[in-house]
């Protein structure tokens, strides 16, 4: 018996659709998750998703699909963690290219379907974006989702779709999608998040990894990414809800728009003209920018101290967690820091560690 998950924006998602295999299926035959290879700038340095022919060690599995074993290794400069997590995860992660636009993905899927004769399919995202119209101001990355969500409408097999964790993307709130959400499926446990516990300690996944506190009881607030966007965790965040798929796609503009194209970059300029821009703008500007930064060294005294600054001011403001993504991006430190800096503040101040979060402490 094979499930197919497709994780809908990749990265983060594709973690979580292994928590929600273990939660749903249990001890069944592993599944096949495909996914993007899109990573951000934290562990990949090019902006937007790689494609096959940026990795070595690929194994195809239909001829339009091809599988990132263990031992597969993206072509240097780029950096995926698709590898690792075929490493550490029981599954076979399939790669999403979206280079030949929503035509090339939607035959992605077909060709999984026919060859793997999945027993059920479901298309997971985490936060909910995906449910999104194209124009919500508080919109940052629907290119991906719309994209797999384009594909999926396309095939002719019952695909469910699924959101997990409503509103811990930072797009849509809670609030924002109540209405478009249907009934609760599951709501993880800290038993769910189990299997993918090791993964969340080096994996810079924000949403999935609060998903995943949520899901062993953390509640409060949670600020996130550069900009500080305070995320709720609350019962609500540890859920998983069912939508309805067609609805999903006659709702998001950009899915609809977009599901004749055969090149990413159609795929993108319709992003620009239906939400306004597109995320892999925002990473070729922030690649720019990065790269002018002198770097820096983690001191250990003089991170401390940022970090007692921050934690004061993060009080002020009702925040009761962050990331150590946030963490890294506030302390001016680049991304290839966020392990170092995990592990100095996890042996500094080991009861602040709510993992995978960062607990801010009321008092000082």
């Amino acid at each position: 018996m094979t499930r197919l998950i497709v994780a809908a924006g990749g990265g983060g998602d594709a973690v979580a659709a292994a928590m929600l295999h273990a939660a749903l299926y249990g001890d069944e035959d592993q599944a096949v998750i495909l996914t993007y290879a899109w990573d951000r700038l934290l562990i990949d340095p090019l902006p937007g998703p790689r494609g096959a022919d940026d990795f070595i060690g690929l194994e195809p599995l239909t001829p339009a699909v091809w599988k990132v074993p263990a031992e597969a290794r993206p072509i240097g400069p780029a950096g995926s963690t698709l590898p690792r997590l075929a490493a550490e995860l029981p599954h076979t992660f399939a790669l999403i290219d979206p280079r030949n636009g929503a035509e090339g993905v939607t035959r992605q899927v077909e060709q999984l379907v026919t060859r793997l004769k999945p027993s059920s399919i479901d298309l997971l995202d985490v936060g909910g974006d995906v449910l999104a119209r194209g124009d919500e101001p508080t919109l940052k990355s629907p290119l991906a989702d719309s994209l797999t969500l384009a594909a999926c409408g396309q095939v002719d097999a019952p695909i469910r779709l699924l959101i997990a964790g409503p509103g811990l993307d930072g797009e849509l709130s809670h609030e924002d999608l109540r209405s478009l959400l249907g009934p609760i499926i599951h709501t993880f446990t800290a038993e769910d998040a189990e299997p993918i516990g090791g993964v969340l300690e080096w994996h810079p996944s924000e949403a999935t990894g609060m998903l995943a506190a949520a899901a062993r009881g953390v509640r409060g607030t949670c600020e996130v990414r550069d900009a500080g966007l305070p995320i709720p965790l609350t019962d609500e965040s540890p859920t998983v809800h069912e939508a309805d798929l067609d609805e999903a796609l006659n709702r998001n503009e950009l899915a609809r728009a977009i599901m004749s194209t055969t090149t990413l970059d159609e795929v993108e300029t319709l992003s620009r003209e239906i939400c306004g821009f597109s995320e892999i703008d925002y990473e070729r500007n922030k690649a720019l920018w990065l790269k002018e930064q002198p770097p820096t060294k983690l001191n250990a005294e003089s991170v401390l101290r940022q970090l007692t600054q921050f934690e004061a001011e993060a009080r002020s403001r009702g925040v009761t967690h962050t990331t150590f993504r946030h963490l890294t991006e506030v302390l001016n430190l680049d991304g290839s820091q966020r392990d170092d800096l995990r592990r100095l503040l996890i042996s500094n101040r080991p009861e602040q560690y709510a993992a995978p979060l960062w607990h801010i402490p009321t008092t000082t």
